[in-house]
């Protein structure tokens, strides 16, 4: 009883299952009812579906949904640096300054020496205009030479203690025989040439314009008179021209100078001085011919 009780309530697919598994047991075939040929496809297929179905899910890895982790945040040196790598900001551009004077070494090899006495000038000079047009300062370390052409440096040993300065050529002078630099005060300082007032020395030109190239002319005479300059133009005249005077007032009033030709070059401008040394005994002085000598400030 128990078994029909199964068997009835068994559904068709296990009651069709029952009957092909156990075909042994004589089972009457008003139960089995007609055969279809539909139901041996049905089975069969029906089998084959589930076999896919369960091997499609036991080959799929299950996916674990997770929440998108917080953002980093970026070191601030980090984010610096990139800004500074990729910034397309305009960088400031280098300026370029005006190139500035420099002094020549000390070690200089000189291009011109000369040897003489040194003398200083200060007051009442001090501001007033030098001959190459600026303002003389004596806090500076410049100085007047007759020949030198401006803007020469020049390195000045004192050979009495072997100090040296190096000074800037500004201003024509000195007009006295003996002496063949004037100093300012500054750079009398500088080699102890204060008290002395007057002490030998030996220049050398460090850099500038050819010292010898240039017109130069000679000077014969300088007189508080004007009567005793007009005179001696004309007494040369007749040989040498041409013949200048020029008036330089200085703190000790006007002076009238007497200079004597136009010369190319200063070996040329020494050949005259001899001349007029050994003809007329003069003691000619050699001066450069600048484009305006009028602003002389030296005695």
């Amino acid at each position: 009883m128990a078994g029909e009780a199964a068997r009835g309530a068994a559904s068709p697919f296990d009651e069709g299952c029952y009957l092909r598994l156990r075909r042994s047991q004589a089972v009457p075939a008003f139960f089995m009812g007609p055969k279809r040929s539909t139901d041996r496809l049905i089975l069969p297929l029906a089998c084959m579906a589930c076999a896919l179905v369960a091997a499609g899910c036991a080959g799929r890895k299950p996916v674990v949904g997770s929440r998108p982790s917080a953002p980093v945040s970026t070191p601030e040196t980090t984010e610096e640096e990139a800004k500074r790598s990729t910034s397309t900001e305009a960088q400031p551009r280098a300026t370029k300054t005006a190139p500035k004077r420099s002094r020549p070494a000390d070690n200089a090899a000189p291009i011109y020496t000369e040897e003489g006495n040194a003398s200083w000038y200060g007051e009442p000079f001090h501001g007033r205009k030098a001959s190459n047009g600026e303002i003389y300062d004596m806090n500076k370390l410049t100085a007047a030479h007759r020949t030198l052409p401006f803007d020469s440096m020049v390195r000045v040993t004192n050979l009495n203690n072997g100090k040296t300065t190096t000074v800037r050529i500004t201003d024509r002078g000195p007009f006295v025989d003996n002496r063949i630099i004037d100093l300012s005060r500054a750079a009398a300082q500088e080699i102890e040439s204060i008290g002395p007032g007057i002490v030998p020395v030996r220049i050398e030109v460090l850099s500038g314009p050819d010292p010898m190239s240039g017109y130069f002319t000679v000077q014969v005479g300088a007189f508080k008179d004007r009567g005793n300059a007009e005179r001696l133009k004309e007494r040369l005249s007749a040989s040498y021209s041409p013949i200048v005077i020029q008036d330089v007032k200085l703190e000790e009033g006007s002076f009238y100078r007497v200079r004597v030709g136009r010369v190319s070059g200063e070996r040329d401008a020494q050949r005259l001085g001899d001349e007029l040394r050994e003809k007329e005994g003069f003691k000619p002085m050699i001066l450069r011919l600048d484009e305006s000598n009028s602003g002389e400030t030296t005695p």
